[in-house]
C-alpha cells in the first residue's frame, strides 16, 4: 500500500497511523533522532546481518565509475556512502545527505575517524526539495530511507531532475515477501521480535514498532517501479533480494 499523502484529507500514513501530513516529518525525525545511536547495530540484530550483504550487492551493480559525482540520499551512518567511495575513488566525489541532523552526524563521525575526509560532503536536506542545480551528480542512490519520505513522488521527481543525462537512480527499500508460507514468520519477526530488541537494546520499542510498519506501508515492487516511471525515469526495474525482504529499484534519466 503507497504511503503517499491523501490530498483530500490532509493525512498520511505514520506507520499504521493516520497522521496530518504536516506533522509526519517531524514525527519521523523523532524516530530517527531516538535510532541513531544504535542504528547499525540494530540493522544488524533485526536483519541477522544481511543487510551488510544487501548494502553491498546494492553498491556493486550501480552505475558509479571512477570520477562520478554521487548523491546518497538517508545516507544517514555513511556505510552507503563508504562504499560507493570506493567506486568513484579518489577523483570522485560524495555528497551524503540527510534529513536528520543526528543521523547525519553519526555518519560524519563515522568517516571521519576512518580518515574518510577528502570526496565527502554532508548535507542536511529535504529529499522532496533538493538545493542542487539540475544535473548536478550522475548517480543518485537511496538506501531504506524512500518509505520513509512524505512525498515519494516528489523525492522521485527529485532525483531525475538532479541527475545529468545518461545518470541513473537507485533504491534499495524493504519490499514485499513473495512466498506466501514466509509471510506469517516475516510478520512474527517484525511485529514481535523487533520491538523486544528495540526496547532492549536501544531501550526504544515503540521506533522499532513503526519502522517494522512503515514497511508494510511502503509501495510494493510494481506499485514503485510505476511511481518512478511516472517521476519521468526511463528502462526501469527491479531485482528482489532474499525472497523480496527487499528490492533494489532502478531507473535512468534519458
Amino acid at each position: 500500500m503507497n504511503e503517499s499523502s491523501d490530498p483530500k484529507s490532509g493525512t498520511t500514513h505514520f506507520g499504521f497511523r493516520d497522521v496530518p501530513v504536516a506533522e509526519k516529518q517531524k514525527l519521523v525525525g523523532q524516530v530517527f533522532t531516538s535510532v541513531a545511536a544504535k542504528y547499525d547495530l540494530m540493522n544488524d540484530l533485526m536483519s541477522l546481518g544481511i543487510h551488510r550483504v544487501w548494502k553491498r550487492y546494492f553498491v556493486a551493480t550501480c552505475q558509479a565509475r571512477p570520477g562520478d559525482r554521487v548523491l546518497d540520499l538517508a545516507g544517514g551512518t555513511g556505510d552507503i556512502a563508504l562504499l560507493l567511495h570506493e567506486r568513484v575513488g579518489r577523483t570522485g566525489s560524495i555528497v551524503l545527505g540527510d534529513i536528520n541532523g543526528a543521523m547525519l552526524r553519526v555518519g560524519r563521525d563515522r568517516l571521519t575517524d576512518q580518515g574518510k575526509v577528502a570526496g565527502f560532503e554532508y548535507v542536511q536536506l529535504n529529499a522532496e526539495k533538493l538545493p542542487f542545480p539540475d544535473a548536478s551528480f550522475d548517480l543518485v542512490t537511496i538506501a531504506f530511507g524512500l518509505r520513509n519520505v512524505t512525498d515519494k513522488d516528489a523525492a522521485l521527481r527529485e532525483m531525475r531532475r538532479v541527475l545529468k543525462v545518461g545518470g541513473q537512480a537507485r533504491v534499495l527499500e524493504f519490499s514485499e515477501v513473495k512466498p506466501e508460507w514466509f509471510r506469517p514468520l516475516y510478520d512474527f519477526h517484525s511485529f514481535q521480535v523487533l520491538p523486544r530488541l528495540g526496547r532492549l537494546f536501544a531501550g526504544d520499542a515503540d521506533s522499532y514498532r513503526y519502522l517494522a510498519e512503515s514497511i508494510r506501508k511502503h509501495p510494493p515492487q510494481d506499485e514503485l517501479k510505476a511511481m518512478m516511471q511516472a517521476a519521468g525515469f526511463e528502462r526501469c526495474g527491479y531485482r528482489n533480494l532474499s525472497a523480496g525482504i527487499v528490492a533494489i529499484h532502478t531507473g535512468y534519466k534519458v
